[in-house]
């Protein structure tokens, strides 16, 4: 699951961003900016998928969507939740045409910090452009 919504997240750096992006082992401690969706694979197996990203990624989200030098905290929360389901939804298209698979997703929600962290079974980072993402996994 979690090479799935790793390449959707690198084809969402590509199209939409059209940052350069490589993915890298770990991630300095940086505040970040943390939300989740919860996935369920056709065979019931349910995934709670984490979206983070820094702030001054979040930054870039909003001025390239929205065209908006400086956001205030709000913004930027409403720009990750539409980052999560965006990179979310076309993991849902990639593993429908390309791993051959179905799977459902539900609602984005904000997590109001980072302690979540510690849960996570399965961890990949990207740097984009000198700012960070990390897409994880945890088993429900």
């Amino acid at each position: 699951m979690l090479a799935i919504i790793v390449h959707a997240a690198e084809n969402f750096c590509q199209h939409q961003l059209r940052l350069p992006f490589e993915r890298i082992e770990s991630s300095p401690k940086k505040r970040t900016l943390l939300a989740y969706i919860d996935v369920e694979e056709k065979n019931a197996l349910l995934h709670r998928v984490y979206i983070g990203c820094d702030e001054a990624l979040m930054q870039r989200i909003s001025e390239i969507f929205l065209g908006e030098d400086e956001s205030d905290e709000q913004t930027l929360i409403d720009m990750l939740l539409e980052t999560t389901n965006m990179i979310v939804g076309s993991a849902k298209v990639l593993a429908e045409e390309s791993y051959e698979t179905t799977i459902s997703i539900m609602t984005p929600f904000f997590v109001s910090d980072d302690t979540s962290k510690g849960e996570l079974q399965e961890v990949q980072h990207l740097s984009i452009d000198n700012c960070e993402m990390m897409i994880a996994l945890k088993r429900l």
